[in-house]
């Protein structure tokens, strides 16, 4: 039984955190994406500067 604890409760532990980091990484995301001022220029990264707009 104590086996089980010491094996089990890192794995969700980790799995917890993995899903709390991608949730939070989905939301970011999609709030960049629906604001209006993360799409001009001076936002741009310095790659996207150079390319040409299509």
């Amino acid at each position: 039984m104590e086996s089980n604890l010491l094996i089990g409760f890192p794995i969700f532990f980790t799995l917890g955190a993995v899903i709390v980091f991608a949730l939070r990484s989905k939301k970011k995301t999609e709030d960049r994406r629906h604001d209006p001022a993360a799409h001009r220029d001076e936002n741009k990264s310095k790659l996207a500067k150079d390319a040409p707009d299509r």
